[in-house]
């Protein structure tokens, strides 16, 4: 009868390892055994969350094993009893999230209500899986101070984890959202597979974080860097597994608001627009710093709805940036825009684009901290719900709306010009966990990730209003046009306006097995990705300034 039963698991293995998928929750599992060393069936094993005050209750089979898989990450109270035994009680014990947590029980011979109670165990190395990996706790998460509360700032404390180059292309910091990615172990930043509640958090069009949720909702956070077990896929280098932060019996919350400004900053060395005529400051009141105001503000809270049965966590954070980005670059001379002006009936436009470009204030350059505003609001709610005795229900929802000016990243040297950029993203997972019997779980889950975002000039000038854009008026923009031999660049960006929404959803599932002195764990995954775009292009012009009569 087992080998039947083997080999009808084999079968719905091999039909479902098109692909398996790890999961954001933990296990933990053990043996019972009596004073002598035997092993006691029939034992009942309740695992109690410290937390919520759920409870977990298996019975030990004839091997006197006991599993108990996708328990929420927390901390655990385990309790064992069996006829003719004390009541053993483990008073605490932590699962982290894709953990796989060992606790065996040695029960003792004593009279009936006699309770044996042990210290809880001091952590040992995961001995249950070959992956390498490490978790970053909770207390790490919401004490350890981060500036720009990024949760992936705290990749480098894990093995292999290194501070990224600043000009890489996913791990530079993207100005108020933070990084992309990161690197770990020498795998490449495109090659991160991040995952929340275990469902896929990637932007797949760019192969990179979708967006990082904030700190006030992830509860901790685990980074596999190699041997990673077969219910990982899609990417070759570190898996990064997010589990979210859920309520707790008890009502808990914080407010909090942090806040820069120049003043309060210490001068940057490398950003000092000094006049080379009187070696004054060039700009602003603030003499030598760059302007900035930033504001990073919210709270959370959660708690009981129904106390024993639902329980709710919500946040909110926002960011409010007002920076100045220095600009600095070789311009038109003031001699050279009046001989311009006075060609304007041979050269219109060239006299209307010369208009456009400031007068010099630092020798032959204009220098200016052109203005950079960020804001970003980001909402989440996380609800569990025990349904009954076999059916937990767990569902997260995020939702960050961002819009960020970047006037020089396009190549753009002078103010006015760039891009304003605006997003929304948006993470949904819903996980169910059903236990059949003391030895098969299932676990189904249901999620999506989406970003929509627009890219478009900064400034929309009517092309027609200098001459250009024959049959395009209207607020088009003008082409990125370069002044090739001074190094100027204005107008556009060029390859805008432009945009796209892109949505993946996946539907998966885990069955987890304990048969005879083995685990099983067998699962699928359906995944479907969409992509709308749209992109313009105002064009291009290159210009030089011609020495013989002084024009474009």
């Amino acid at each position: 009868m087992k080998l039947m039963r083997f080999f009808v698991y084999s079968i719905l293995l091999s039909a479902c390892a098109l692909g398996a998928w790890a999961q954001s929750t933990a296990s933990l599992s053990g043996t019972v055994t009596d004073p002598s060393g035997a092993v006691v069936a029939n034992a009942q094993v309740t695992v109690h969350s410290l937390d919520t005050g759920l409870d977990r209750v298996v019975k030990t089979d004839s091997a006197g094993l006991y599993d108990v898989p996708s328990l929420q990450p927390g901390d655990y109270k385990v309790q064992a009893v069996a006829s003719g035994f004390g009541t053993y009680v483990m008073p605490k014990v932590t699962l982290e999230v894709d953990g796989a947590v060992t606790v065996n029980i040695n029960l003792k011979v004593s009279a009936a209500g006699e309770t044996v109670q042990v210290q809880s165990a001091v952590q040992q190395i995961e001995s249950q899986t070959i992956t390498v990996g490490q978790v970053i706790d909770n207390t790490s998460v919401q004490d350890l101070p981060l500036n720009g509360r990024h949760f992936l700032d705290l990749t480098t404390l894990t093995p292999g984890g290194v501070i990224a180059d600043t000009n890489g292309s996913l791990t530079s910091p993207s100005r108020g959202l933070g990084a992309n990615s990161f690197l770990s172990a020498g795998n490449r930043e495109d090659a991160v597979n991040f995952q929340i509640n275990g469902i896929n958090l990637n932007d797949i069009s760019q192969n990179q974080l979708t967006f990082q949720p904030s700190i006030s909702t992830t509860s901790e956070f685990k980074i596999d860097n190699s041997t990673f077990s077969a219910e990982y896929g899609r990417s070759d280098g570190e898996i990064v597994t997010v589990a979210t932060r859920s309520g707790t019996d008890q009502f808990h919350g914080e407010a909090f608001d942090y806040f820069r400004n120049e003043a309060l900053d210490a001068r940057n060395y490398f950003n000092r627009p000094y006049s080379v005529t009187t070696g004054l400051p060039l700009v602003g009141n603030t003499g030598d710093k760059a302007p900035l105001k930033r504001d990073n503000f919210g709270g959370d809270g959660g708690g009981p709805i129904f106390k024993g049965h639902t329980f709710f966590y919500g946040s909110y954070e926002g960011l409010r940036q007002h920076q100045g980005i220095l600009q600095n670059t070789t311009v038109i001379s003031q001699a050279n825009q009046t001989a311009i002006a006075a060609n304007k009936t041979a050269e219109p436009i060239a006299a209307a684009l010369a208009a456009l470009i400031p007068l010099p204030n630092s020798g032959a350059n204009y220098v200016s901290f052109t203005p950079g505003p960020v804001q970003i609001d980001q909402g989440t709610m996380d609800i569990l719900q025990k349904i009954g005795p076999n059916d937990n229900l767990h569902g997260f929802y995020a939702l960050q709306e961002d819009t960020r000016t970047e006037p020089a990243l396009q190549g753009d040297t002078i103010e006015g010009w760039g891009d304003h950029r605006h997003a929304v993203r948006q993470i949904g997972t819903l996980s169910e966990t059903h236990t059949f019997n003391n030895s098969v779980v299932n676990e189904a889950r249901l999620g999506y990730n989406r970003i929509n975002i627009a890219f478009v000039p900064a400034n929309t000038i009517d092309p027609t209003s200098v001459g250009l854009g024959d049959g395009l008026s209207g607020p088009k923009g003008l082409p990125q046009t370069t002044l090739s031999d001074i190094g100027l660049v204005f107008g556009g960006p060029s390859g805008f306006p432009q945009g796209r929404a892109d949505t993946a959803g996946v539907l998966s599932d885990t069955v987890s097995m304990l048969e005879g002195k083995h685990t099983i764990k067998w699962g699928g995954e359906a995944r479907r990705y969409g992509l709308d775009s749209f992109a313009g292009n105002i064009g291009t012009l290159t210009l030089s300034l011609a020495s013989e009569n002084v024009r474009f």
